[in-house]
């Protein structure tokens, strides 16, 4: 007696492309979600980073009574730029040994006798090292981890100085906010329009170049005041976030001051076609990629490692000339903001529709916004000044 068993039928062409499509639309549904967890896991890296800078900014002031200066280091005695770091060094260098980075910290503040490639350097570099843009100094070139977004892509290339993602609040005041009326040789300077005693009106942030500031300066309260914020590093390709407008290349470097905000919005300045990109025409300083945002961590001067809150987040850069004051704004890669740091320690993500006053009308006091007034920039400028007894609601 045979025994039949039934025959099997095989999936059909058309069978196996329906599973094949919706696989592919199950795939393409889920991708989406599976960026932004990651951009949800980074962001909160990005967090982290940032409480642990806040953790060290008040571990030092507790240690010293103060805050880390920013434009600090050694003094300028003509010896040439390995024996002096030109009294430009960020406050990030300070942090070093509270962001357990001491090994790094012993090396920049003792002398230092190798290059980078470990060669015998005879006279050694001297202790703070030498101008945080010298490229044959090992401890400049070591990118701290904790310095970066972990959404920001770019990063140096061998040989280069380590890249930041943070930077200092200086306010909602520029002029003369790069050296505050100290000289290279840590004299103070004289002059009665950008000296010592004159620029200090200027400096309503919790940072001020060449001085010590420490937490009893923060009349407004440390919750209502920013310490830090978010910058994007510059990658070269003239985004308003990384590249810089510098205004000397255009003969113009004093428009910075004597023109509103929004003046290269409006101007041309910007792409048309693609409003996070500068035109074509537009004066960036493309002399050298290391010119743009955030490509020196130990460099203080304020296009490296600090921001303004005049225009909002994710908007453009403006400078007076390289090194010099300007207009230089927080922002992140993080979708509609960037994280600041108060002074309390508290991390917050600002919206880059946060109230920022009339950016088109001009509210200058020769210069800046008028001395122990309210910010003229909303309340994105009350945030960044220290003491001008500004009312902060919820945000």
């Amino acid at each position: 007696m045979e025994i039949f068993s039934p025959r099997r039928r095989a999936f059909t062409l058309v069978e196996l492309l329906v599973v094949i499509a919706i696989i592919g639309v199950l795939v393409g549904l889920l991708l989406p979600a599976v960026q932004a967890a990651r951009e949800a896991a980074r962001r909160m890296s990005c967090s982290n980073n940032f409480k642990q800078i806040g953790l060290a900014m008040h571990n030092y002031h507790s240690a010293y009574d103060r805050l880390p200066m920013q434009n600090g280091g050694t003094y300028d005695f003509g010896q040439g730029g390995d024996f002096h770091n030109r009294w430009d060094l960020s406050a990030f260098v300070g942090l070093t040994p509270f962001i357990e980075q001491q090994a790094l910290w012993e090396r920049i503040s003792n002398p230092l006798a190798v290059n980078r490639d470990n060669t015998p350097k005879n006279p050694p570099f001297a202790p703070m090292g030498p101008v945080p843009w010298h490229e044959n100094y090992q401890p400049w070139l070591t990118q701290v981890p904790g310095y970066r977004c972990p959404s920001d892509p770019t990063v140096p290339t061998a040989g280069q100085v380590g890249f930041i993602n943070y930077a200092v609040c200086t306010g909602d005041a520029l002029f003369e906010q790069q050296h505050g009326g100290m000289q290279d040789n840590g004299n103070s300077e004289p002059s009665a329009n950008w000296g010592e005693q004159d620029s200090g009106k200027w400096a309503r942030g919790m940072f001020r170049a060449r001085h010590f500031l420490g937490f009893r300066d923060v009349l407004d309260g440390l919750s209502n005041t920013i310490a830090m914020g978010e910058m994007v590093v510059n990658n070269g390709t003239r985004e308003i976030v990384g590249d810089i407008l510098t205004l000397d290349l255009a003969g113009n470097g004093d428009d910075v001051v004597t023109l509103p905000p929004n003046t290269w919005a409006t101007n041309g300045s910007i792409d048309p076609a693609s409003p996070l990109f500068y035109a074509d025409t537009a004066p960036v300083d493309t002399r050298t990629v290391n010119h743009g945002r955030g490509r020196r961590w130990p460099d203080g001067r304020p296009q490296y490692t600090t921001f303004t809150t005049i225009r909002p987040p994710n908007s453009y850069n403006v400078a007076r000339w390289e090194g010099n004051f300007g207009i230089f704004s927080a922002a992140s890669r993080h979708q509609g903001g960037c994280h600041v740091l108060m002074g309390d320690g508290a991390v917050k993500f600002i919206t880059d529709s946060i109230e920022a006053g009339n950016q088109g009308m001009l509210t200058y006091s020769q210069y800046n916004p008028r001395p122990g007034k309210p910010s003229p920039y909303g309340l994105w400028g009350k945030l960044g000044t220290k003491a001008s007894k500004e009312t902060i609601e919820g945000f």
